[in-house]
């Protein structure tokens, strides 16, 4: 005899063959010619740049060309030696920029390659195989076991199960039949049908999605302040440099004088070493965050974690344990909780992959009966009936039919109480998924009881979102699922707010407004990020399918979860290895470090650049000669601006709150320092000129040793918000502090490169700069608190 589940297995193939007999015999080679010159290739198309052109765009910004401009200058006048230096620096920071922009790129292959290669197609009354970029809108193809959908389809015949997981992320697969939509990408996982063509190439949701990802961006806050301090210094320093010039005319200095007086200007003028500064940073935040399980795979998402004040989490799997359980058991009169497990477990699969099948056998367990009927045969989930059902006989040899499936169909089958409507709709006013299960003989099936199934929060779920709460980061859920569902699980992990109800993303939306946007599809995450961003926000995405990749790519912060498609974790700036906010959490309080570390030497920066510069001025009205030299810049650059990057392993105190980057008050705090550096080394400067009469060499080895000493005592009072002895700088900051001074005293005392000066000297005035230090902490803890520099 022919089990039940033979005759299911062979139910798709059946029908499949059945709807080829009534296929149409598809486009002639002539309409298919036509409609690909219409509507194009059923491709993505290549935009990607020319990696030549990409590289020389990196030489095209503020930075590189102050850095062009010396070496130019250096060559001119040269100084190979100082050239080659400064330009090395310059390919530096360009194959920084290169790499992070290689991200985006990165995406859109992970996109394409996902596309099928070949298609199976119905062209002039016959079957052929073409290359799937040759599919044209109408086109009739065949969907077949293991081949991944070409295009944009409806079906029109047959069953096949389709994986739509790389789109969506739900590792669910669907059936489909007859008049069913599904994409490009999606995977047939079992059976046969055919579909009609409706959208190729970019058209696709697929191409959509590639679109998206590939203009959707949003500048990285880290970048801007890099450009805003660069050009603010710029604007400063060329002010200064002009002065400079016109008063070295005034005083009729030699041109062979005047150019490398510029060029010592231009030099003390460049924060060569903050973007690269930046990127360690961010480079040792990304380390401490893999060892925690979170994966950056673009080292600015590390800054814009410590910037974030909105988080976008998704329910399933981020703040529920994405795992169907049983939740309630509402048995009807004659029966009790276990007997309906034990008849539920019979009507569902054994070790297959279906979730709800694989909740009520595990429930089942855990509340065996004796009495249980024995299995006769099973019958798998039928779409079309929206049940599955079993076969089996009670303790007396008698048959039993047991049916699963939805509450309104088996309730319509079954004997029921007036009262099981009811009681199913209350549930699913509770956001349960609801089950009803009958039993008894085949032709008198009597009602059993309802289950109600759940994906329940995760233990820490509501202790994390609390204290991302207390990190002033607002987190609200973006979900697909119904509203009322949604509503549950966000209380339960102390979401408070209003529910958003399923309905286009306005324009202007808050996320002060609700807690929950339900019913939200994938692309219109996207959206929801983007209107957050134009209400001056900085937002963290979680995203898992690959129609999540623009809203992860548009995000400041797009965080692919855990189960997240290949797409999606090219697309985001950090990939969760583990389920759960853990991560999140983790990720804002590293990131605020890593914030406060690069605060420290972007303060230093412009503190340094500041007093450099007129320094130079000052020193050419006091001597009427320059009183440093290019090649006393460049070595008061890689000492001092280089090692300064040790700040970036800085022990620093995360902020309570999210960071933002004021740069005008930073920079007013910088120049205040500076100010202070500027009349320290202005008043030892006069004290070599007028006291101690040292001719131009020594005075320019004493402004070298004055610039070097001025900036320790300056970066040690900038590391610290509060007095500068508040905490222990780390052990590199200390290593790179006393590198720096052993190098330019042993320079300044052996003199090499440069006039020697005597010990007492280099010692007096190193520790007058200790002193110094000290005066100046006691202004700046007031100023920088007046300005909010914290």
């Amino acid at each position: 005899m022919t089990s039940v589940t033979a005759r299911e297995k062979s139910r798709p193939a059946e029908s499949a063959a059945t709807a080829a007999d009534k296929v149409p015999s598809g486009l002639t080679d002539e309409e298919a010619r036509s409609r690909l010159a219409k509507f194009g290739p059923n491709a993505m198309p290549d935009t990607a740049l020319h990696p030549l052109r990409m590289a020389l765009e990196k030489f095209w910004a503020p930075v590189p060309w102050m850095l062009e401009a010396a070496v130019v200058l250096e060559v001119a006048l040269g100084k190979d030696v100082e050239a080659g230096i400064i330009a090395g620096l310059l390919v530096f920071n360009a194959v920084l920029g290169l790499f992070q922009e290689s991200r985006a790129q990165a995406t859109l292959a992970a996109l394409k390659s996902r596309l099928a290669l070949n298609a199976s197609v119905r062209r002039g009354g016959a079957w052929k195989t073409i290359p799937a970029a040759e599919l044209v809108p109408g086109d009739v193809v065949k969907l077949s076991l293991g081949a991944v959908v070409a295009a944009d389809v409806r079906l029109t015949g047959g069953e096949v199960l389709l994986d739509q997981s790389m789109l969506t992320g739900e590792s669910v697969p669907i059936e489909a039949g007859a008049g069913v939509q599904t994409y490009a990408g999606a995977l047939v996982r079992r059976g046969e049908a055919v579909a009609e063509v409706t959208a190729t190439g970019a058209h696709t949701k697929f191409g959509r999605t590639a679109e998206l990802v590939r203009t959707a961006h949003v500048g990285s806050t880290q970048q801007k302040a890099v450009l805003r301090v660069v050009r603010n210094l710029a604007a400063f320093n060329g002010a200064v440099i002009v002065l400079l010039v016109a008063y070295a005319w005034l005083i009729k200095m030699p041109l062979d004088e005047i150019i490398p007086l510029v060029l010592t200007a231009i030099l003390a003028s460049i924060p060569v070493a903050l973007p690269a500064t930046f990127t360690l940073a961010s480079a040792l935040g990304a380390r401490a965050l893999a060892k925690l399980g979170v994966l950056p795979t673009r080292l600015s998402a590390v800054d814009e974690a410590a910037s974030m004040d909105v988080l976008c989490s998704d329910k399933t799997g981020t703040l529920t344990l994405n795992a169907l359980t049983v939740t309630t058991v509402h048995p009807m009169s004659g029966f009790d909780e276990a007997h309906v497990l034990a008849l539920a477990a019979l009507a569902s699969s054994d070790g297959g992959q279906d979730p709800v099948d694989g909740a009520i056998r595990a429930a089942a367990a855990s509340k065996p009966v004796s009495d249980a009927p024995r299995l006769i045969n099973f019958a798998a989930f039928d779409p079309a009936k929206k049940m599955s059902e079993a076969t089996a006989t009670d303790s007396a040899g008698n048959p039993q039919r047991i049916v699963k499936g939805a509450s309104a169909v088996v309730i319509g089958l079954a004997q029921s109480a007036p009262t099981a409507a009811a009681a199913a709709s209350e549930l699913e006013a509770k956001g349960f998924r609801v089950l009803a299960i009958a039993a008894g003989p085949p032709a008198a099936l009597k009602l059993a009881g309802l289950i109600a199934l759940s994906d329940p929060p995760r233990p820490d779920s509501a202790a994390l979102v609390s204290e991302l709460h207390g990190l002033g980061v607002r987190t609200v859920m973006v979900t697909g699922d119904a509203p009322a569902t949604a509503a549950i699980v966000a209380k339960a992990v102390g979401l408070d707010g209003a529910v958003c109800p399923p309905a286009p993303i306005p324009d202007a939306v808050h996320p002060e407004q609700f807690a929950v946007f339900a019913g939200v599809l994938p692309e219109d995450k996207y959206k929801l990020v983007k209107a957050f961003q134009n209400g001056g926000h900085t937002v963290g995405m979680c995203g898992d399918g690959a129609n999540d990749a623009p809203a992860l790519r548009q995000a400041q912060m797009g965080i692919a979860v855990s189960t997240a498609t290949d797409v999606a974790k090219s697309a985001a700036g950090m990939v969760l290895t583990q389920p759960g906010l853990a991560g999140i959490v983790a990720a804002v309080k590293e990131g605020r470090v890593i914030f406060q570390r690069i605060l420290s030497y972007t303060l230093n920066s412009i503190t340094k650049k500041t007093v450099q510069g007129l320094f130079l001025a000052i020193g050419l009205v006091m001597t009427g000669q320059a009183i440093l030299t290019p090649l006393l810049m460049v070595l008061i650059m890689i000492t001092g601006d280089f090692l300064g990057m040790s700040l970036a392993t800085d022990n620093v105190r995360p902020s309570p709150t999210p960071n933002a980057w004021r740069i005008g008050n930073l920079t007013a705090g910088g120049v205040m320092m500076g100010l202070g550096e500027l009349i320290f080394c202005t008043a030892i400067l006069a004290f070599g000129t007028y006291r101690m009469g040292f001719e131009i060499g020594a005075l320019r080895t004493l402004a070298f040793i004055l610039i070097v000493f001025g900036n320790q005592a300056t970066m040690y009072t900038n590391r610290e918000r509060r007095h500068l002895w508040s905490s222990r700088p780390s052990i590199w900051v200390i290593i790179s502090s006393v590198a720096d001074l052993m190098i330019a005293s042993t320079l300044a005392i052996g003199g090499i490169a440069m006039t020697p000066l005597p010990v007492w000297t280099v010692g007096g005035t190193l520790a007058a700069a200790a002193a110094f230090a000290v005066i100046l902490d006691l202004v700046k803890v007031p100023t920088f608190r007046r300005l909010g520099i914290i």
